[in-house]
């Protein structure tokens, strides 16, 4: 008698459970189908909308079945965020807070995050926290960014002080962490330590721009092994073998992005400030035509190269905002908006309920690992592609913010 009581309450409880798990996920579908995308939208709120529609959780956009903690979060959110600023609709704010409130734990541990993986990738998606702190004051996102500061405290350092991509990529630095450390790293700094860490956060910037600038084009290849020994670096530099066009974005985002938190008057803000117009510089020699990039950013029109929308939504963010700061000529809103209308005009479907898709996006490119990454040309160029791959919508959002449309 007493089995089956215990058996009849275990199944109550878990029919309840089914019975709200399944409420939620009829309720997230019927938000979405109420979603509505007028043509008569801004680019921005139109991109937004579309991934809302098609991911009505934000731990969704790039096809996840549960909750993790990861980078294409953070870059496409943090686009939600600017977008909120320039058009309040409540429905971006509770987007990315619930992301957020997905992972970050009442003692403020985050789900699915691994500090002792040393992984740079993973320390983007808390430029969320600050918002949701300085407006909640809820002490777990304040734990939350503390934690994440403490990899960065711990992250393992090249001898000459660059912090390591991944602890299973000993000594290597990559354009991508650039990104992915040093906006969390500065806004943190200025935010909680009166800014003594911002000479760090500069050598970082300095260490990529010392040792992976090509002195011909002024482009900067994806990777640097400072110990010369993976197979893809240069056996005289350590340099990976090609110049990939979202990982210079990914490090053009960054210098616009950490620039925010960098005093005019601070010693290395005019450095950082010349790093960005040095590969701006270099990277309008390879705009093509239609206003975009290639995948592999020199080789143009080469058997296989392809132009590329995640790399070229990052030049157009980043040119827009380094002239609407001053940190670029103005010429550079002029390019910004070229390639936004090779964007809109060449990479962008129209969908029937009004969404909007952007193709021709390289959904993954690394160095090393397993299956082993060469960093060849053919190699570039045969990975992948996504439409609306998250790595090009957000900074798509940011474009369009940058350029108001």
């Amino acid at each position: 008698m007493k089995n089956n009581r215990k058996l009849s309450s275990f199944t109550l409880a878990l029919m309840a459970f089914m019975f709200f798990a399944n409420s939620r996920a009829i309720s997230q579908e019927t938000s979405a189908k109420e979603i509505v995308i007028s043509k008569d939208l801004k680019w921005s709120d139109k991109m937004a909308l579309t991934l809302m529609k098609r991911h009505p959780e934000a731990y969704m956009i790039d096809d996840s079945k549960t909750p993790k903690w990861d980078y294409v979060h953070g870059l496409v959110l943090h686009g939600f965020e600017e977008l909120y600023k320039q058009n309040p609709d409540p429905r971006y704010q509770t987007y990315v807070k619930g992301y957020v409130d997905a992972l970050v734990q009442n003692d403020g541990t985050i789900k699915t995050y691994e500090l002792d993986k040393y992984n740079i990738d993973m320390i983007v998606a808390g430029r969320l926290l600050f918002n949701i702190y300085d407006t909640t004051k809820e002490e777990k996102y304040l734990k939350a960014m503390q934690l994440l500061r403490k990899q960065l405290a711990e992250q393992p350092r090249t001898q000459s002080g660059g912090f390591w991509h991944k602890n299973i990529y000993p000594n290597q630095m990559w354009l991508d962490g650039l990104y992915m450390g040093e906006p969390f790293y500065a806004q943190y700094t200025v935010t909680f330590e009166n800014g003594k860490a911002l000479d760090d956060v500069a050598k970082q910037f300095e260490e990529i721009q010392l040792h992976a600038t090509d002195p011909k084009t002024g482009l900067l290849y994806h990777g640097w092994d400072e110990s010369k020994k993976m197979p893809w670096a240069n056996k005289e530099t350590g340099n990976s073998p090609n110049f990939w066009s979202r990982a210079l974005g990914w490090y053009a985002m960054a210098l616009v992005d950490a620039l925010d938190y960098f005093p005019k008057n601070h010693p290395k803000q005019k450095e950082l400030v010349k790093y960005l117009n040095n590969v701006s510089a270099s990277l309008e020699k390879f705009q093509d035509k239609s206003g975009l990039w290639y995948q592999v950013t020199d080789k143009g029109g080469k058997e296989g190269n392809y132009l590329e929308a995640s790399g070229s939504s990052m030049f157009a963010y980043a040119f827009a905002k380094g002239a609407n700061k001053g940190y670029l000529p103005a010429k550079y809103k002029k390019l910004a908006n070229k390639a936004f209308d090779g964007l809109t005009t060449k990479l962008l479907k129209v969908d029937a309920d009004g969404g909007i898709t952007l193709i021709q996006a390289c959904q993954v490119a690394g160095l090393g690992g397993t299956p082993y990454r060469d960093g060849s040309y053919e190699y570039y160029v045969n990975e992948r592609r996504k439409d609306n791959d998250p790595k090009a919508t957000g900074p798509f959002i940011l474009a369009a913010l940058e350029l108001n449309r």
